[in-house]
């Protein structure tokens, strides 16, 4: 629609729309120059792996050897080399829902079988206790938590953590924690680790995080696992056969990244967080609809629930999927439909585009429902 001329407002796309840190670019431009540009260790630069322990000894007090990490192509292959070294065909991992999209496809790559348990908007979207319990079987090898959570913002205390981690001892349950939103976080909220001495997790645990969305370096494709050491070299070997190291100057400016790029990621949270409460500000006003305040990330999860079952002309709306597509095609607005990520009657907007396109993109969608609620 783009190519044809079409003025489309793309709140879409879970990319941050700032330009990659200088001092992370300096830092690639000198490896470059000084011919850092071979093979690397399979399983990334020890002075990477190094700072990332640094990170985390540093921000939550957790002691890990450097053999306890992998530098993978973005951290969604630290995921799927997690997934292909843990599980064996029949495995279930649990998936709470709404989930990041490839969560399930990864699961089912490996050979095991998603169990995807709902999650609802009166409890923030967080995974229950009780719900977790209800899901274990004897076949169940994992759960997946994602803090803060693509799409719906949502993110755990401490005290949300505590009880699923004494469930999954329990039950000899591994947890993989996506926290590739750690930094992104708004109103003071504290976010926690899995890896956080206090939780006593880090026996059974597995942290996947980059550098994608917190230093916007999405198109760098450099992400990391911490966790056992049994994991991590299965992780290691899978790696070794697929791509490799990842590129020797993403690395570099990894390092750069976690070694002076603090004020950089405060700036674009700080904008973030104004950016989304322009939009909550927004949708609350206009009827029918409810959306959670999100904690983190840089998506906001409206619930259009009581706009389906309507028509407009020759359309009719069963589904948040019809509804996105209404938008696009009559408002020229581009969402993701809540289908997408396995839990129906919603629509993830993502506020990482500019003040302007976010005041366009809320005219749109008003405007879409206004006419649905007028017939």
């Amino acid at each position: 629609m783009k190519a044809e001329g079409i003025d489309i407002v793309d709140l879409s796309v879970g990319e941050p729309d700032f330009p990659t840190p200088k001092q992370i670019c300096d830092a690639a431009g000198k490896a470059i120059a000084d011919g850092r540009t071979r093979y690397t260790l399979n399983e990334g630069i020890v002075e990477l792996r190094e700072a990332i322990v640094r990170k985390f000894e540093f921000e939550c007090g957790a002691h890990y050897d450097p053999s306890c990490v992998i530098v993978s192509t973005g951290a969604k292959q630290s995921l799927y080399n997690a997934f292909q070294a843990l599980l064996s065909p029949g495995d279930e991992v649990i998936v709470p829902a709404p989930y990041w999209v490839s969560y399930t496809h990864m699961i089912y790559l490996a050979g095991g079988e998603p169990v995807v348990v709902d999650t609802t908007e009166d409890e923030g979207f967080r995974l229950m206790s009780e719900a977790l319990r209800k899901s274990l079987t004897p076949r169940t090898r994992a759960v997946i938590i994602n803090n803060p959570s693509n799409p719906t913002g949502s993110a755990y205390r401490a005290e949300d953590l505590v009880p699923l981690i004494e469930i999954c001892r329990e039950a000899g349950v591994f947890i993989i924690s996506d926290e590739i939103y750690e930094k992104l976080t708004y109103g003071g909220f504290p976010f926690t680790s899995l890896a956080a001495p206090g939780l006593e997790a880090k026996s059974l645990s597995l942290i996947i995080n980059g550098f994608s969305k917190s230093y916007s370096m999405t198109g760098w494709r450099l992400g990391y696992a911490l966790g056992p050491k049994e994991l991590i070299s299965g992780m290691c070997k899978v790696q070794s056969h697929n791509t490799s190291n990842p590129s020797s100057i993403s690395q570099w400016a990894g390092l750069a990244a976690l070694d002076g790029a603090a004020a950089e990621v405060v700036r674009m949270r700080d904008e973030f967080e104004t950016r989304r409460n322009y939009c909550l500000g927004r949708l609350a006003q206009i009827p029918d609809l409810t959306c959670i305040k999100p904690d983190g990330a840089f998506y906001l999860f409206p619930n259009i629930a009581r706009y389906l079952g309507t028509s407009t002309g020759k359309r009719s709306f069963k589904s948040s999927d019809d509804l996105g597509r209404y938008l696009l095609d009559v408002v020229h607005l581009a969402t993701v439909p809540g289908e997408a990520f396995g839990t129906g009657g919603y629509i993830r907007i993502s506020y990482a585009a500019s003040r302007e396109e976010l005041r366009r993109g809320m005219d749109r969608f008003e405007e879409a429902l206004r006419r649905l609620r007028e017939g």
